[in-house]
């Protein structure tokens, strides 16, 4: 059963800066906790390595519609079941709401356990956070990318299926067959993968193992 998180925050930047800004794929790490590297491979693709609890994870992730002050809608193409938007309004000249809306499936002990006491919806939060603490300190967007991808080729957030649909698969994809747990792009994805790999060292170590494995569950 797949499980909707929606997040907001407002941020004291113009929405041109806000929007840029979040163009900056690359640039992630550095306000999404356990995000090692995102690069883009291209206009559509981005890559994600994260690292969280001794837990490394690898994936790539489609950009289904990029709007420019509007949105960015992504969807995985690997690993975990998920998909999500961010949307843009301006609230002043000078006032941005920034809206996250992601949708995944969680699968496997760990990742429902995750899912039950709300450990996504508070990484969620954290990261939005954080992001509001980065542009405002910079007070102007690093760079950014003005192109439109597959513009009004949908109403809203993409769900889980859009994910399902972007790998050629029946989206049942998750840390139980070996991929980061309930990661998203674009905001989602690091928000997902890194609370998962917590709830994963922390349910270890309440078990008593004496180890934590960083290989997948069968």
């Amino acid at each position: 059963m797949a499980t909707r998180v929606e997040k907001s925050i407002e941020v004291a930047v113009p929405i041109r800066t806000a929007y840029d800004q979040w163009t900056q794929f690359e640039e992630f790490p550095q306000f999404m906790g356990g995000v090692q590297e995102v690069r883009q491979t291209s206009d559509t693709m981005t890559h994600w390595v994260i690292q969280a609890g001794g837990v490394k994870r690898e994936w790539d992730a489609a950009i289904l519609e990029q709007v420019p002050d509007t949105k960015v809608a992504w969807a995985a193409t690997s690993g975990a079941t998920n998909a999500g938007a961010v949307q843009f309004t301006a609230l002043s000249p000078d006032r941005t709401l920034v809206h996250l809306t992601m949708e995944y499936e969680p699968e496997g002990l760990v990742e429902k356990a995750g899912d039950a006491i709300g450990v996504i919806e508070r990484r969620a939060k954290a990261d939005l956070d954080k992001f509001k603490e980065f542009i405002e300190g910079r007070g102007a967007e690093s760079g950014g990318w003005r192109g439109s991808v597959q513009e009004g080729a949908m109403t809203g957030a993409p769900g889980v299926d859009a994910a399902a649909a972007s790998r050629g698969d029946d989206g049942s994809a998750g840390i139980t067959k070996g991929a980061v747990a309930g990661a998203a792009v674009l905001a989602g994805a690091a928000v997902a993968g890194v609370a998962a790999a917590k709830a994963r060292r922390d349910d270890d170590h309440e078990a008593g193992a004496g180890q934590v494995s960083t290989g997948p569950v069968a």
